[in-house]
């Protein structure tokens, strides 16, 4: 039997918190990079407009796993913050090759960190 801690409690929930709110930051900054990019552009601008899309999809659902009280189990929530991570990661790449997308970038990368620093204290 495993008991946790007030501590761990604490970290959980602050490392949660910080998740979401990564999250948040990044969907806003990945929708307003793709908002920017023409949809009838080169198709390295059509990649960063998709991936942007995603990423601010992915991040808006996982701020909501992580911001409300649903009843996604444990494995659940680990595989959508990973989803989240792994899409972030993806979508800070594209970003890096997209002129004046750094911003997107370095949101995407916080977020994915974030989501790391979850998973860590979820395991």
């Amino acid at each position: 039997m495993t008991t946790t801690t007030q501590q761990e409690l604490f970290r959980f929930l602050e490392d949660r918190f910080a998740c979401a709110q990564a999250c948040t930051d990044c969907a806003r900054a990945c929708a307003l990079r793709a908002s920017l990019l023409d949809p009838d552009g080169t198709q390295h601008q059509e990649l960063a407009r998709r991936k942007g899309i995603m990423a601010a999809e992915v991040c808006d659902a996982t701020c909501r796993v992580l911001s409300e009280q649903n009843r996604l189990d444990e494995a659940g929530l680990h595989m959508q913050v990973e989803w989240c991570r792994t899409v972030c990661l993806e979508s800070a790449h594209v970003f890096d090759a997209q002129p004046g997308a750094e911003d997107g970038a370095k949101a995407c990368r916080e977020c994915a960190q974030a989501c790391t620093d979850f998973l860590a204290t979820l395991n």
